[in-house]
């Protein structure tokens, strides 16, 4: 049995950090063969919601006089949970002046939440006055009141809408002056005009919660694509070391022939590139002949 480490100096300088190049010293004859992870260590720096997925983005109305203006929430590139999202949705409305202060609170027009009795993230949008309430402060850049008390309708695109687990495109009701009736049992208004809205299917915080790694020069007629060589699942927190050794070898029998190298890529559950923010890793492969069969597969 022979192996290859790969490791930072083998990362292809693509922008991914995922796609990894072993050049063998000489050309190799890989006919009989069989490959297996032996280890991984890396580290957990893949983000959940980037622009290269296209999921980083919703928008939502506020209404000035009978103006209403349509605000987008650009998430930047991270690794967030939903109270993360919800802490940014506030720091937007606070930039945009979509806002009001009572009592040493800010009130906000809209939050996500997670609601774990319905494995479900809850949208709250609220009922924006015509005018300051008592007690109340605006803040110096407030986009002003509405002619009509209304709620601010969100829209979902697609992509971030599979990560909170709603239809493309949803879009939520305006209430106009409280005057809304919901229809279907997932959208609840109370008696203030608050809308509480669930989330209809399961939620997909972080598709990329098990990535697979990839091999080239797979032979393998039993799934598509056939180059897949292991699963790995982190179980640790963002930005912690994973460290992988499985108890057991699966063992991946090569296409016979000659190489001059390997390329080894970690890609997404759905076969997606995959981009990693630290390209600090070790992968150590276990290459054996057809004949050493103690090791398991003849």
């Amino acid at each position: 049995m022979f192996i290859i480490s790969l490791t930072a100096n083998n990362v292809v300088n693509d922008g991914t950090n995922s796609n990894l190049l072993y050049r063998f010293p000489t050309s190799i004859n890989l006919t009989d063969k069989y490959i297996a992870v032996s280890s991984v260590s890396m580290f957990y720096s893949w983000f959940n919601i980037t622009s290269a997925y296209g999921n980083n983005t919703f928008t939502y109305t506020w209404t000035s006089g009978a103006t209403t203006t349509t605000y987008t929430i650009t998430i930047p590139d991270g690794l967030y949970q939903i109270a993360d999202i919800n802490n940014y949705i506030q720091f937007v409305c606070i930039a945009n002046g979509t806002y009001w202060s009572n009592g040493g609170l800010n009130y906000y027009p809209l939050e996500l939440i997670v609601n774990a009795q319905r494995y479900a993230i809850q949208l709250n949008t609220y009922l924006i006055p015509i005018a300051l309430p008592t007690g109340a402060t605006i803040p110096s850049n407030f986009a002003g009141w509405p002619s009509t008390t209304q709620n601010s309708v969100v829209i979902i695109p697609a992509n971030f809408s599979s990560i909170i687990g709603y239809a493309v495109n949803f879009t939520s009701p305006v209430n106009l002056s409280n005057g809304y009736t919901s229809t279907v049992s997932y959208i609840q208004k109370n008696s203030i005009g608050t809308i509480s809205i669930i989330s209809t299917v399961a939620p997909n915080v972080q598709p990329n919660s098990s990535v697979y790694i990839t091999c080239n020069g797979i032979n393998n007629p039993y799934t598509q694509p056939g180059s897949i060589i292991y699963c790995l699942n982190p179980s640790v927190a963002v930005g912690e070391q994973i460290i992988e050794k499985p108890p057991n070898f699966n063992w991946c029998k090569m296409i016979g022939g000659s190489y001059s190298s390997l390329m080894v890529s970690i890609v997404s559950i759905g076969l997606q590139q995959l981009y990693l923010k630290d390209p600090n890793m070790v992968i150590i492969l276990s290459i054996r002949d057809k004949d050493e069969s103690f090791l398991g597969t003849k």
